[in-house]
């Protein structure tokens, strides 16, 4: 009995030690692996730069066009691609270019895996494209120069591929969206559809209390602090102040969760951690020129929306010049682009959806509800889903008639009818949408439209006075060697240098974790000290959290009471009772060019053959649905009623069926009533071009309700006995 006693008392002290014990050994042991992550981190970073060409590419690439060499040099270049193996390229199939963002960050981003915007791209059989950029701006590049050489760029794709079926879809992220589209505006023959990843276009939009960022430069007191940056730079702006800007955003992530992620998990994480870190860490330069540029044109001044943006020779920068489809993903879960800025430009240049189809547009939205900023264009399962089922219907899109749509995606089960015309794992649905859709989603008041427009007038106040008083004085104390030294000591900069091996305390790290490695003893997951160690870390997150909440509260209470005075929109110029004036003028022109349209229009209406017929009654019917499914369109695609139509190219087909729904639009009864006129006497081609219908109507889903009603006119318009000759028929009796 005493023995028993005393083997009891004798291990209590272990029972009661034991975790406590297991928990420092694993806090120590993770504490020398996560130093030595730092020092992988920081080497990798020392690596990176020193590379002639740093990209964080995943895939092989050719150089196919040098920025330096052209008449503007710019410091950007053109590469192709190259599958990797087991991934064959259709050369048919339309060629994907990939423009990655200079906001800060080098380039790859868009392909820096497999499941990526590049990879599922080259998944569907597409020649794939990559426009990125050295570290440094070539002496007296600017944005316009940057669009010239894009412009060249795709020039040179569309010789390429001579055979493909439509021009090059081009994917703007983050920042390169905003240049896409500036460059798509001013040479819309260059362009397929536009997909743009996080872009920002409306510059001003947000919801109070949510989207704190675009009161920054209000606060800031306008650019006088971007032109001082970049005469501190000597020219040049250093983009890890970008970074940093892209981090105070969320110091919760920046000061703990990343790095408390890599503690925690380190037998895991180190790998994805470094990864990432090779590009966030890839720091850029841009000339002075082009940063003051980006914030007094866009960020500050929102001119792009509004068609205040002028190139070198005049020519005002319209959005609604562009004539190819938009595709425009965003998320809820962005801080940094939310759903305002993506999409309220569409506000800014239209009343109605009509007025979109009256320009031709075509523009696709789709909302993620959770996604980060990053994780637009660099997630994989976004990668897997939304960007996948983008390259493999972008025909869909292109084919789409003009007007305002949000993609929507429906997973596919056992129970998806067709299933074998789903390509992936997602059904893609586009359907029709109006502006009160995008209402819906929160903005501006007329008065917070001024509060903007006075920071803006505020902003070009104070950099003309930078530019007269201080910046003479800036320039003449920067020297190239303060101007090198500044760009050294920059806070996110030695964040990295701090752990390379430069530091005399690395190597020692370095060793001590090859011992630890091969003598980790990993705490249990239900150790109550690791149980206790996530509850704080989750307190100092929630903290931190708070702490920004705050900020962002009082730097929104202080940008609209300081920017919302009477007094000081008086003093600068900003009519205190004016309403939004943000919208650009309407076009003379575009009236008479859209008059002389539709009068063509309805002149043609009782023009064409079987194809048109068909294609007339298929889009009559559909539009009672008020959506495009891909499986209609891959049914769609097998459509070949006339020996015309298998010659006829994607983009033959996609004029062919605008003007058919066009038709409908201005004349539907008159369109309607001259079905009959186009159709073959031979009741068999008849019964073909409404097999056709059907099919593609069943193939993306149940027929009923108004449908079912529509497809009955049609078809009686097509079994009609008193059709008389189809326009080819009269011609050859004549």
């Amino acid at each position: 009995m005493s023995s028993d006693n005393q083997q009891v008392s004798g291990s209590a002290p272990l029972g009661l030690f034991g975790p406590a014990i297991e928990y420092m050994t694993d806090a120590a042991q993770r504490s020398v692996l996560f130093l030595d992550v730092m020092r992988q981190r920081s080497d990798q970073y020392r690596e990176h730069l020193a590379e002639t060409v740093p990209n964080v590419l995943d895939y092989k690439a050719e150089l196919v066009m040098d920025g330096r060499t052209l008449a503007r040099p710019v410091n950007y270049l053109l590469v192709c691609i190259v599958p990797p193996a087991g991934v064959e390229i259709d050369p048919t199939r339309r060629p994907f270019v990939v423009v990655d963002p200079r906001a800060g960050h080098g380039p790859g981003i868009g392909g820096f895996k497999a499941d990526s915007e590049i990879g599922v791209a080259m998944k569907a059989g597409h020649p794939c494209y990559f426009i990125g950029f050295l570290p440094d701006p070539m002496p007296g590049q600017t944005i316009e120069d940057i669009a010239r050489a894009e412009a060249a760029f795709l020039e040179k794709v569309i010789s390429l591929h001579p055979k493909a079926d439509g021009k090059p879809c081009v994917i703007g992220n983050c920042q390169a969206g905003w240049a896409v589209m500036i460059l798509a505006a001013t040479r819309p023959e260059l362009f397929g559809p536009i997909i743009l990843a996080g872009a920002p276009l409306s510059y001003w939009a947000g919801v109070r209390g949510q989207n704190p960022m675009r009161y920054s430069g209000g606060l800031l007191g306008g650019s006088w602090l971007t032109a001082l940056t970049g005469d501190m730079g000597g020219g040049k702006f250093d983009g890890g102040w970008l970074v940093q800007n892209f981090e105070n955003q969320n110091p919760a992530n920046t000061l703990w969760s990343k790095q408390y992620n890599v503690y925690s998990k380190v037998d895991t994480e180190a790998s994805r951690y470094l990864e990432f870190e090779r590009w966030w860490g890839g720091h850029v330069n841009l000339n002075a020129e082009e940063i003051q540029f980006i914030v007094d044109e866009l960020f500050v001044g929102n001119n792009l929306a509004a068609g205040r943006i002028e190139t070198s020779d005049g020519t005002a920068v319209d959005l609604r010049n562009i004539r190819s489809p938009i595709v425009v993903f965003c998320s809820k879960g962005d801080n940094i682009t939310p759903p305002q800025q993506a999409l309220g430009w569409i506000l800014d240049l239209y009343d109605d959806v009509d007025e979109i189809r009256s320009f031709g547009q075509t523009i696709v939205y789709t909302v993620h509800e959770t996604v980060g900023h990053l994780g637009i264009f660099v997630s994989g399962g976004v990668a897997k889903k939304e960007h996948n089922e983008f390259s493999s219907n972008i025909d869909l899109i292109d084919i789409l008639p003009p007007g305002l749509y949000e993609a929507t995606f429906e997973r596919k089960t056992g129970d998806t009818s067709n299933s074998d015309l789903v390509e992936g794992e997602w059904v893609m649905r586009c359907e029709q949408r109006t502006l009160d859709d995008i209402r819906a989603m929160g903005g501006n008041s007329p008065e917070e439209e001024r509060r903007f427009a006075t920071a803006a007038r505020v902003s070009e106040i104070n950099l003309s006075l930078y530019r007269a008083f201080v910046q003479p004085m800036v320039k003449a104390m920067v020297t190239p060697q303060v101007a090198d030294w500044l760009k050294r000591w920059h806070p996110v900069r030695m964040s990295y240098e701090a752990f390379t091996d430069a530091n005399p305390f690395m190597p020692a790290v370095a060793k001590a974790a090859e011992t630890v490695r091969e003598q980790r003893k990993p705490a249990a997951s239900d150790n109550p000290f690791i149980v206790a160690q996530e509850k704080v870390s989750a307190e100092i997150v929630k903290a931190l959290d708070s702490w920004r909440e705050s900020q962002e509260k009082l730097s929104e209470q202080m940008f609209l009471a300081v920017y919302g005075s009477p007094a000081l929109q008086a003093a600068v110029g900003v009519n205190p009772e004016a309403g939004r004036p943000r919208r650009p003028g309407k076009s003379l022109m575009h009236q008479e060019l859209m008059e002389k349209r539709i009068a063509e229009l309805k002149s043609n209406i009782t023009k064409g053959g079987l194809q048109e017929g068909t294609i007339r009654g298929l889009i009559y019917v559909g539009m009672a649905r008020g959506f495009v499914d891909e499986r209609g369109i891959a049914a769609l695609r097998r459509i070949r009623l006339t020996e015309d139509a298998s010659r006829m190219t994607l983009a033959q087909f996609k004029a062919m069926a605008r003007e058919q729904f066009l038709m409908l639009l201005l004349e539907p009864e008159a369109a309607l009533s001259a079905i009959p006129k186009l159709l073959p006497v031979d009741p068999a081609e008849r019964r073909k071009g409404l097999a056709a219908i059907r099919n593609v109507l069943s193939a993306g889903g149940e027929i009923s309700g108004d449908v079912a009603e529509r497809l009955k006119r049609v078809t009686a318009l097509f079994e009609a006995n008193d059709a008389g000759f189809p326009t080819i028929e009269r011609a050859r009796a004549s």
